[in-house]
């Protein structure tokens, strides 16, 4: 079974195959569905009831036309039916856009969602691909992909947000600062799939920008946020002349009687609707904490339904996705065949706590094996990769997405503490070349002028553990702390004085003796005290007085994660740390968080239904 599953996978080209065909190759029963991104709150188990008992009227008779549907869902959405344009699915508005507006050449971030890129090319367009880099968390910066967009002359611009596979999110202000930059173009599509499922500002969506302005679309599903993929409903808002020339092209009866049935029942679900939202939210929440907690695992910051993870260096995305599917029965999405990203990542979707624990335990055992904590073998020569940026991948396993060889970087590294890694004896002695750290102070003496430095040899080196070291260096119970970000700055080392040859003490008392004399014979002269401050120390003074004080301590090191070489744990990537994770992380967010709205009493507008609760 496990054999003709894997196989589906690498049939197909940017996408998933379908739970169907999963279903007909593993005997009926499908796996564990941690795959496709599915709202698993919504329908109600009372909807699913309703829909079963009309199942032989809604196969049997013919839909309401299109328009019919599409006034109901714009009176409950309290959008002009105008502006908006139903499809059968989003990819058929996806087919539409590109066959009636898109002229040329059209600009989208990878990676993202594979029609955005696969449907231009199928029909001749060229299309320029913006890279989101692993190096920056994969966010988008919208200035820079502006810049992009000039320099490469592209008349169509797209932006998913929250942005397919990686869960990237932009403000409002920042996307309609992005249509303010580029109103000479000739279309601007904001796909918000899956922006019911964000929570990091109130009111997200720009459906009432698109409706103001000529050149702009944003896209909508339905089939995501209801838990209804099978029911192939979606939806546009712009302009009632762009939302016209789409509709126009589309079939009369291009939605079917399930569309129908599911958008006039809404009305009477819009509580249970923004309640399951509260639910994949919070189960987000805890889904990335526990994944995080795994060592060498990064889970970056997302406001869709599901999580992009990067596995442990030596985890091949394929080999994982097998695994886990044929020893328990769990489907993960491995994106080696997702342009801009590489088989060493997985997109996971939130589903309930249950199931999480299931594959949270399945990857331990798959990645570390028997026991947690065991170490991940090494990338090895002829590991074979899936479609996607194997070469990238390849380098960034080399080098730790660094540039620095793993074996170079490991003996240029501490070890990280047991409790934070995987098993194996603590080093003996911390190296002193870990690269970003502030080196240790020179003792005073070897910044005194030469003429006052001490004519005496100096000793043989210290013991190393008296040697000046880094201040992480030196940490006590380090494996006692949460994290190597959070380490505290080292306990203070000894005074230079113990370090090194002690200059004659003598002659600093006699100065200051002397000192003390004059001053007090011209306080005599002047019948007036002199303050013991009006007088300086001579300048060989002050630099015998310096030579007997300690050295500055050494600054902490940032708090920022080395990336560690293979074996070691997380990588100092703008995922999530091994140590935990709160709820503004998750979210992407550096503001505090909102305060929870209250409850809707009904169904909410399109440009304000989120984060009604919750």
């Amino acid at each position: 079974m496990a054999d003709n599953v894997a196989s589906l996978f690498r049939g197909t080209a940017a996408h998933s195959p379908s739970m169907a065909a999963l279903a007909r190759e593993s005997d009926g029963v499908g796996p564990i569905d941690f795959c496709i991104p599915c709202n698993p709150y919504f329908p109600t188990p009372g909807m699913f009831d309703e829909l079963a008992g009309r199942l032989r009227e809604i196969i049997t008779y013919y839909p309401s036309s299109a328009d019919t549907i599409t006034a109901e869902l714009c009176a409950l959405l309290q959008l002009p039916p105008s502006c908006v344009a139903m499809g059968n699915g989003s990819t058929e508005l996806i087919t539409w856009i590109d066959h009636l507006l898109v002229r040329e050449s059209l600009a989208i971030p990878v990676p993202t969602f594979g029609r955005w890129t696969d449907q231009p090319m199928e029909t001749g367009k060229r299309v320029d691909m913006f890279p989101l880099m692993e190096s920056n968390g994969f966010a988008l910066d919208p200035a820079q992909y502006i810049e992009f967009i000039r320099a490469r002359g592209t008349r169509v611009a797209v932006i998913c947000n929250p942005n397919n596979p990686d869960g990237g999110f932009l403000s409002r202000r920042a996307v309609v600062n992005f249509m303010d930059q580029l109103q000479d173009l000739d279309l601007i599509v904001i796909d918000e799939s899956f922006l019911e499922f964000a929570d990091a500002e109130n009111d997200p969506s720009v459906v009432e920008e698109a409706v103001l302005r000529p050149n702009v679309i944003v896209l909508r599903s339905l089939g995501k946020n209801f838990g209804l993929h099978g029911i192939r409903f979606g939806y546009l808002v712009a302009n009632p002349a762009l939302a016209g020339k789409i509709r126009s092209m589309l079939p009369k009866w291009n939605l079917n009687s399930f569309a129908e049935t599911v958008v006039f029942m809404l009305k009477e679900h819009g509580a249970e609707y923004m309640e399951s939202l509260h639910l994949v939210r919070r189960d987000r929440l805890d889904m990335a904490r526990q994944l995080s907690a795994l060592p060498g695992l990064t889970v970056y910051p997302s406001q869709g339904n599901f999580l992009f993870v990067r596995l442990p260096v030596g985890a091949e995305g394929t080999v994982v996705r097998d695994r886990l599917l044929s020893e328990h029965r769990i489907l993960v999405r491995e994106c080696g065949n997702k342009i801009g990203s590489s088989s060493r990542f997985l997109r996971l979707v939130v589903r309930p706590e249950t199931d999480v624990r299931r594959l949270v335990s399945g990857m331990e055992q798959v990645l570390y094996g028997s026991r947690r904590g065991a170490a991940v073998p090494e990338l090895g020569t002829g590991t074979n990769y899936s479609s996607g940026t194997a070469a990238v991948d390849r380098l960034i396993s080399e080098t730790n997405g660094v540039g620095m060889p793993l074996a170079a970087q490991a003996a240029a590294m501490p070890s990280l503490p047991p409790a934070q890694t995987w098993p194996g004896p603590a080093p003996a002695q911390a190296p002193t070349g870990m690269p970003g750290l502030v080196p240790a102070p020179a003792p005073a003496a070897a910044m005194m002028p030469p003429q006052q430095q001490p004519a005496a040899r100096m000793p043989a080196p210290a013991p190393p553990h008296q040697q000046p070291m880094p201040a992480v260096a030196q940490m006590p119970n380090v494996a006692q702390m949460p994290g190597v970000a959070q380490m505290q700055p080292a306990p203070q080392m000894q005074p230079a004085a113990q370090m090194m040859p002690q200059a004659p003490q003598m002659s600093a008392v006699a100065q200051m003796a002397q000192m003390a004399q004059a001053a007090q014979a011209q306080a005599q002269r002047q019948q007036a005290p002199i303050p013991a401050v009006a007088q300086a120390p001579s300048p060989a003074a002050q630099a015998q007085a310096r030579s007997m004080q300690p050295p500055p301590q050494v600054p902490a090191m940032p708090a920022m994660a080395p990336a560690p070489a293979a074996g070691l744990g997380q990588t100092g990537m703008p995922g999530l740390r091994n140590r935990g994770l709160t709820a503004a992380q998750v979210r992407g967010r550096t503001e505090p968080e909102p305060a929870p709205a209250p409850q809707p009493t009904g169904w909410p507008a399109a440009g304000a239904m989120y984060n009604q609760v919750g």
